[in-house]
């Protein structure tokens, strides 16, 4: 193990800036070994990085959830299929379209459908739902995460309309996923999923917890890695959450400061990437909007599902979907992002291969 003193980390960060490969010990040492001045430096960089390539405008997305059904049983998922304590709802296809008017109205130009993989929301559904989108609205951005599915039914969504995909592969540690899923879950399977979205053309978005139960610095490292081999077009970090009727529901929740070390690693490693802030870091931390655009992020989500079934949604504890964090609250996010030096940025914030 090499010995990193002050003077090499800010040289591994330098090498990062400038697009050098690293070794995974200096992997290690970026995670473990940063005092907060270097910290501080990373962040200032990341930030640098990504207003270079994206200006300080902040893309928004129209974030509906469409199902709080799921077939899965995920160890730290409160909307795994054996928690009793889940309230369950799953929206129309007229829900769907309705959300997309509103959002339309509001100035959005990319709608995601997120959702639990309902056997009731099948491929044929999916498709046929994201067809009736791109009919109405055929400017816009379509992204979905509605989990693993067959090659057949991504190519499906994908001529239906779909542009983009959600599917974080969590970790890339087989050991380690077997500790977060049942086993009839894989990591290789979900692995071969992103690899398929990305060969049929889709922009594909991966990424993992910080600070999920069993997870070492070491497995951030594989992840990161594993990234590496991916070069995904979206890549979303948050913190471990737990969520009540899981086996996870006392655990800790993950750290706002490791997660936001990851961010800013990340911004450097994947400079074009579309990285947001994500609803668990303002979760976990007041300001956690701010810290994660300071930190590098340039992605925000606001939810435009219905708010009757917004709180139902509960895939960790207390979920905010209110407030800066809800759709109709534009106005309040641009006014926090204004304070910070930033704006919203209508555009659709596709990947662009042309930056920096």
């Amino acid at each position: 193990m090499k010995k990193y003193f002050l003077g090499e980390n800010y040289a591994l960060i330098d090498a990062l800036y400038e697009q050098k490969q690293i070794e995974q010990s200096d992997w290690f040492a970026l995670l473990t070994m940063l005092t907060p001045d270097e910290k501080e430096y990373l962040r200032k960089i990341a930030s640098d990085v990504a207003k270079s390539n994206f200006g300080n405008g902040i893309y928004i997305r129209a974030l509906t959830e469409i199902s709080s059904y799921c077939k899965n049983n995920c160890f730290y998922c409160g909307l795994r299929t054996s928690n009793s304590l889940a309230e369950r709802y799953r929206l129309t296809k007229e829900e769907i379209l309705d959300c997309c008017s509103e959002g339309d109205a509001m100035g959005f130009n990319t709608f995601v459908l997120q959702g639990g993989e309902d056997p009731k929301q099948n491929d044929e559904w999916i498709t046929d739902v994201v067809r009736s989108i791109r009919e109405k609205f055929p400017e816009k951005a379509i992204t979905l995460s509605v989990g693993e599915r067959s090659k057949e039914a991504y190519m499906a969504f994908r001529d239906a309309g779909a542009n983009r995909y959600l599917l974080r592969h969590e970790t890339r540690c087989d050991e380690h996923y077997s500790r977060l899923h049942p086993a009839v879950m894989s990591g290789e399977k979900r692995r071969e999923c992103l690899q398929t979205l990305k060969e049929l053309g889709f922009q594909t978005g991966s990424g993992m917890m910080i600070g999920s139960p069993f997870q070492t610095m070491e497995h951030i490292v594989e992840d990161i890695m594993f990234l590496e081999q991916l070069n995904p077009e979206m890549i979303g970090v948050g913190p471990f959450i737990p969520a009540q009727g899981t086996p996870f529901a006392k655990y800790v929740a993950g750290s706002v400061e490791n997660t936001l070390l990851v961010v800013s690693l990340l911004r450097l490693r994947f400079p074009k990437a579309l990285i947001p802030a994500t609803t668990a870091l303002s979760t976990l931390c007041e300001n956690g909007l701010e810290k994660g655009i300071l930190a590098g992020a340039n992605v925000v989500m606001p939810n435009i599902s219905p708010a009757n079934v917004r709180k139902k949604y509960s895939i960790y504890d207390n979920k905010k979907s209110y407030g800066t964090e809800s759709a109709q609250q534009l106005h309040l996010l641009d006014k926090r992002l204004n304070v910070i030096g930033y704006h919203i940025d209508y555009g659709r914030g596709d990947y662009d291969n042309n930056k920096k």
